[in-house]
Formats: C-alpha cells, sequence, structure tokens
C-alpha cells in the first residue's frame, strides 16, 4: 500500500534581496517588479505556482517591497477608470494578478541568507509540506517543472529539489548535488549538497535551480543551522542533513529538469529572456522576430 502524503497547497517566495546588480534601477524599484515584456518578473513565479495547485502564497519581502504588495492587491481607481472607458482588455489584465492567489506577506528582517528567509515561513506554513520559488528563476510554463516535482513529492515523500545539469565550469555559481539514479529516467536520489564548489571539488555538474518542495521538518534544523558560506544560513545546509539522515525528514529527492528556464538575475540572461519571451508571444512575436532578423543582419554588416 502505497503511503500517503499530505496534499502541497502552500508555496514561499523569498523576495527579500535588494537586486544590487541591477542599480540604479532598482534604487526605488523591487527587483522582482522589473518588467519581462509586459509583466513583473515576480507575477510569472506566482503563476508557475497556481499552474502546479498552489493556492496559498506567502513572500518573504524587506524594505522597500511595498509595490510586491500593490501589485497584487486590488486598484480601484485604475479598475474604475478603465472600466468607463470600456477597455475591457485592459482591466482583464489589472484584475488578473489581484485574482490570482491567496496572498500573504512577512518581513524577513535582517537579510541573514535563503535559509533565515525559508525560516521566517514557519508560523504560515505550519507542519505540511510546502514549495519555494526563488524569483529569479523563471521556468517556461509549458514545461511544467513545479507540478513534476509535487508528484514525485506525494510518491517518495521527503523533500525534492529541482536539478539542471550545466557545464563544469560554470557549477562555482550553483549549489551542488551528489546523486544516484532511481528507477525513474527524471528523478534522483540526492546524497549530498555542495554550496558553489569549486569545479575540482564538485560531486557532479548537477545544478540546483530555484524550485524545492520541502518537508517541514527542514525548520526544525534551520534553527540549528550556523551560518556558513557568507555568513549567511544556507538552505543548502539543511538540506544536506536531510540527505543524509533520512530519519530527521528525508529522503531528498531530485527532478533533473531539461526544459526552458529564463535567469533574470543576471542582467544579460534578463535581457535574454525578454527577447525569447517576446519572440514567441502570438501578439508581438511575427513583428519582433522580423525588427530582431534585420537588426542583427545589419549589425553583422556593419561590423
Amino acid at each position: 500500500m502505497t503511503e500517503s502524503h499530505p496534499t502541497i497547497t502552500k508555496a514561499v517566495i523569498p523576495a527579500a534581496g535588494l537586486g544590487t546588480r541591477f542599480l540604479p534601477a532598482t534604487k526605488a524599484t523591487p527587483k522582482e517588479m522589473l518588467p519581462v515584456v509586459d509583466k513583473p518578473a515576480i507575477q510569472y513565479v506566482v503563476e508557475e505556482a497556481v499552474a502546479a495547485g498552489l493556492s496559498d502564497v506567502l513572500m518573504v519581502t524587506g524594505r522597500n517591497k511595498r509595490p510586491l504588495e500593490d501589485h497584487f492587491d486590488r486598484n480601484y481607481e485604475l479598475e474604475s477608470a478603465l472600466t468607463k472607458k470600456g477597455d475591457a482588455t485592459r482591466l482583464a489584465k489589472v484584475q488578473e494578478s489581484s485574482d490570482l492567489a491567496t496572498m500573504h506577506y512577512v518581513r524577513q528582517g535582517d537579510p541573514r541568507g535563503l535559509g533565515h528567509a525559508v525560516l521566517c515561513a514557519e508560523p504560515h506554513v505550519g507542519n505540511d509540506p510546502f514549495a519555494v520559488l526563488l524569483g529569479d528563476d523563471l521556468i517556461d510554463p509549458r514545461d511544467p517543472l513545479l507540478q513534476r516535482m509535487v508528484e514525485v513529492q506525494a510518491q517518495q515523500g521527503g523533500s525534492v529539489i529541482a536539478l539542471m545539469e550545466v557545464d563544469p565550469e560554470q557549477i562555482h555559481l550553483y549549489g551542488c548535488a551528489a546523486v544516484e539514479p532511481t528507477g525513474e529516467g527524471d528523478v534522483v536520489k540526492v546524497t549530498g549538497l555542495v554550496e558553489k564548489p569549486e569545479p575540482a571539488d564538485a560531486p557532479s555538474n548537477y545544478a540546483i535551480i530555484g524550485r524545492y518542495v520541502l518537508d517541514p521538518a527542514v525548520f526544525g534544523i534551520l534553527r540549528r543551522t550556523e551560518p556558513g558560506r557568507g555568513g549567511e544560513i544556507q538552505l543548502t545546509d539543511a538540506l544536506q542533513q536531510l540527505a543524509e539522515d533520512e530519519k530527521a525528514g528525508g529522503p531528498v529527492h531530485g527532478v533533473v529538469f531539461k526544459g526552458r528556464r529564463y535567469d533574470t538575475g543576471d542582467r544579460s540572461d534578463y535581457l535574454r529572456a525578454i527577447v525569447r519571451l517576446a519572440c514567441e508571444r502570438e501578439d508581438l512575436g511575427p513583428d519582433f522576430r522580423s525588427w530582431l532578423q534585420r537588426y542583427v543582419t545589419e549589425e553583422m554588416q556593419g561590423s
């Protein structure tokens, strides 16, 4: 008889970072509110959570993050103006973000790392498994990674992390997982985790990307976790303990993702994400692709 695991309904989105790589744009605007085509990056992340069946979303915020709350709230003045104009299309777009999910907010206070941000969610999450989505990683909705992770957690229990194969020379930019195969091609057993190892020390080229489905046992471990790399409480360190000791709340599995991922935490990748998503839009793509092709051709001829 298959063991039954609680249904996951809650998502946690850490959003307390300062966004220093995007200064001066993020001096007064949260990095999560930077537009990707015509929606803020954070809305893509909330939409992904909702598509995976997670209707209760907690954002862990910090100072100067009020625009996040405003974006997912009603704007009655704007809605009234659009209604009077008879602009039903734009009215629907404005109302879409406020109708997506039940939104909650908690402030992290001291920016003590991702592990500490997750720990701030404990009073809201309670004793059930939950998902964590990092806002810098946008996953294409046609490649439902989070839904697959929720399925694996329901089957295996414990925690599930998202993994992606990267160039070995790039592994020092990520958390890295030591893994063993399972009977399923896209699922591996995680036996160890290392935060941003040097390429020579990395146990694999499987990088942790910003999606997690976590057992609530992680909270107890995070409370006991000493600051690690960078003086911060690392979620990777807590997951390492869960992987080592399944009785503490393990096991830890990984879903190997081979779909489309857009990194908006880096300026160059942010621009690439906008171009890729704009090219694939039915309303923008045809004209934009034609212009882009002409522009690239002219640039090549000019060089």
